[in-house]
């Protein structure tokens, strides 16, 4: 496993204090943000240091019913060369469906049935052929719980590795999530799962509100996911340790200093470090019906697409909740997927808050939007089509603002608006002259 040490995501926000950080061992770099052929100069400033770079996806989406999208994996792979990247890495979720047709803009859960399994296997191994790399697949956080599932995460994600041989990327932070929201025990994962093909480990920060917490990469990490850091290092010494951090960035000195505690829960990282504690070798429980498995075929594969479907239909197109989830516990996730849309949207297209009138009136006019019209494509489509739905409507009511709307849609379409648009652009042209 490659040796790679103590290290941070790199972000555009912090990109100089991330090279100030004294002991910086490694970045990892969100892979659909950057462009192979114009790396960022600070990126690019690490590297000529001897700081490797990891790309980390977020959007291909492994554990759909889908098989991988080939031209996300050659991207994936094309960002690993161009890094000199030892690996690449991606999350045990899926994020679309193609029926209906939606897309979640998030990572959400795989349910740990066999059917899932063999479809996320036969993905894996998909994705191991088309890439240049080994990979490494993370566990998610989340706030809903799969009902009927037939396999514990332990035992879900032992059998992946021995069928696939993939490399796992662990979260303590999610762990711990998974404690909160779901009463899932972090330890028994650990106890459970093959730590011989742990490629690193990643360490957050979230929040609890009203007993669910929420991974949100935007608080200091807690002592309760140190600490599960300091039981996975009983277990292993991991090759890599990294600090995420996404929003609401902080001072130099407490990245620093979060690093630092990072350190000394985990001492020497890499090969050379010896596990303290208990053996390396654990003894794990064996999943039912463990043995070895065609590959999913048409009806696997549609079971899951109708599972999935079903699931994200409830959370973001207001379709009725599947029976036997929690109904509350999916209208709290269909609240933040809600607002997670909204913040994104926000930092893709700045302009639109201040069009609208301020973040209160951007976020109230988003809200309302993606209530009736979930998210089909990307993000940057999203925010083209929130501002075609508020036109449409003669939205915003100050002339002077719907202008400025109507310019900074056009500008970003490309393409011949739609004719309800030009006659409505038209209409107000004739009115303001």
């Amino acid at each position: 496993m490659a040796h790679l040490g103590v290290g941070i995501g790199w972000r555009p926000e912090i990109a100089d204090a991330v090279e100030r950080l004294p002991g910086l061992d490694w970045v990892e770099v969100v892979a659909e943000n950057i462009c192979p052929g114009h790396l960022p100069a600070s990126l690019l400033r690490l590297r000529e240091r001897g700081v490797r770079v990891v790309p980390h996806g977020v959007s291909l989406g492994i554990g759909g019913a889908e098989r991988p999208d080939a031209g996300k994996l050659a991207a994936l792979g094309e960002r690993a060369l161009a890094l000199g990247a030892p690996l690449v890495t991606e999350h045990i979720a899926f994020v679309r469906t193609s029926s209906p047709a939606l897309e979640a803009g998030h990572l959400l859960p795989v349910r740990r049935t066999r059917d899932a399994l063999d479809v996320l296997c036969e993905n894996v191994r998909i994705a191991q052929d088309a890439l240049p790399v080994p990979l490494a697949l993370e566990n998610i956080a989340a706030l809903v719980s799969w009902p009927g599932e037939e396999l514990t995460e332990g035992q879900f994600l032992t059998e992946l590795v021995e069928r696939t041989g993939v490399r796992l990327l662990i979260d303590v932070a999610n762990l711990h999530t998974n404690r909160v929201n779901r009463g899932e025990d972090p330890f028994a994962v650990l106890d459970a799962i093959p730590l011989e093909a742990l490629a690193y480990v990643h360490v957050a920060g979230g929040v609890e509100r009203d007993g669910v917490w929420h991974d949100t990469h935007a608080h200091p990490v807690p002592a309760v996911v140190l600490d599960v850091l300091a039981e996975l290092r009983e277990r292993v010494a991991p090759a890599g340790v990294l600090l995420e951090r996404d929003d609401d960035f902080p001072a130099e000195a407490e990245l620093a200093a979060e690093l630092a505690a990072i350190r000394g829960v985990v001492g020497p990282v890499g090969p050379a470090a010896d596990s303290p504690g208990r053996p390396s070798a654990v003894v794990r429980a064996a999943a039912p019906d463990a043995a070895p498995r065609t590959p999913a075929g048409p009806r696997e594969r549609a079971r899951v697409g109708q599972e999935q479907g079903a699931l994200l239909a409830a959370l973001v197109a207001g379709a009725e909740v599947p029976e036997g989830f929690d109904r509350e516990r999916v209208r709290v996730q269909a609240r933040a997927l809600a607002a997670k849309r909204a913040g994104v949207v926000a930092k893709l297209a700045p302009e639109l808050p201040g069009i609208l009138g301020g973040q209160a009136a951007y976020r109230e006019a988003f809200l309302g939007y993606a209530h009736s019209r979930p998210m089909t494509a990307g993000y940057r489509r999203d925010a083209l089509d929130f501002a075609e739905h508020l036109l449409i409507r003669d939205l915003p009511a100050d002339p002077a603002a719907r202008r400025r709307l109507t310019v900074w849609w056009q500008d970003r379409v490309g393409a011949r608006p739609p004719r309800r648009i030009v006659r409505w652009a038209r209409a107000l042209a004739g009115r303001a002259a």
